[in-house]
């Protein structure tokens, strides 16, 4: 197990930041960390990566525990917080090989042009950070994390402020990592998740609320969405009997119905008991979106 989280919770004065969470991420897996803003994502990945204690709880990476081997744990990890943590008056080149140095590594030349060119940022590293678009910016953030080659990589919203032809790029380079590392990342946007991950956890007021593969998320949280229409026209009293979510009306006659059964065979009864009959029964799977707005509202 890559990263093994058991019961962890963080107090900050009267705020319960995080409440008894648990989850377990396997390796080679590539998971997406969501939740609202405050949910507390950013505080559970200082803590897997020891920036900051839980106030209780135990964390392990790579088998190793975070209050005990916090130094062996940081050569294992690559971090890119949310606030990227640059010097802005060093150049792009001269910033990664003091990086490199940092972590004792051979062949510093060598590492730099490796990351210079597994990130792109060919064209610009010979100019200071702080001349950098924010989209480079973040490059050169993913460069620092990766330079030391980590097996846990731990990225807190690592396509922040990329255009859509980097986000594609940092997408596939992510997907590339995640072939031979255990990535953890965070973020707002449900397609990224949906394009590069195979798993996501969902944390809410410190809570997890979900945890699992995307699919089996989809098919098991309230992911039931069916368009029906009758041929004849029908009020909302006729399905008052039924077990469900929501209930909009598209026509008189055609209505969307969100539950966490199947109803087929109730719907079909309300139109025999209506004298009428079912033109079109349409089964949708709800999008990771629609589930992450009724798990965290």
């Amino acid at each position: 197990m890559s990263i093994s989280v058991k019961n962890v919770t963080k107090i900050y004065g009267k705020q319960k930041a995080l409440d008894n969470v648990s989850f377990e991420i396997k390796k080679g897996e590539i998971v997406g960390f969501l939740g609202p803003n405050g949910a507390g994502k950013s505080t559970m990945m200082k803590i897997i990566t020891g920036y900051i204690p839980p106030t209780s709880g135990y964390v392990e990476v790579n088998g190793l525990s975070i209050f005990e081997n916090s130094l062996e744990i940081k050569r294992q990890i690559g971090y890119l917080p949310e606030q990227n943590p640059l010097y802005y008056e060093m150049y792009v080149k001269e910033f990664l090989e003091f990086v490199a140095k940092l972590y004792g590594i051979k062949n510093v030349q060598q590492k730099v042009k490796e990351m210079i060119d597994v990130c792109g940022l060919e064209i610009e590293q010979n100019k200071k950070i702080k001349a950098l678009s924010k989209g480079y910016k973040q490059r050169v953030g993913l460069a620092q994390a990766l330079i030391h080659n980590p097996s846990v990589l731990i990225l807190d919203e690592p396509t922040s402020g990329l255009d859509p032809n980097q986000l594609e790029e940092i997408r596939q380079l992510i997907k590339q990592l995640g072939k031979n590392k255990t990535v953890m990342l965070s973020t707002h946007i449900m397609q990224e998740v949906e394009a590069v991950c195979n798993k996501v956890i969902i944390i809410h007021r410190g809570k997890i609320v979900a945890s699992d593969d995307i699919q089996h998320i989809k098919t098991t949280t309230r992911s039931s969405r069916i368009i029906v229409e009758f041929s004849n026209a029908l009020s909302e009293k006729h399905f008052a009997k039924l077990v469900i979510q929501k209930l909009d009306k598209l026509s008189e006659t055609k209505w969307i119905i969100e539950s966490e059964n199947d109803i087929s065979k109730q719907l079909m009864q309300i139109a025999l008991d209506n004298n009428c009959t079912i033109v079109q029964l349409t089964k949708e799977e709800l999008k990771l979106e629609e589930i992450f707005k009724s798990l965290t509202q």
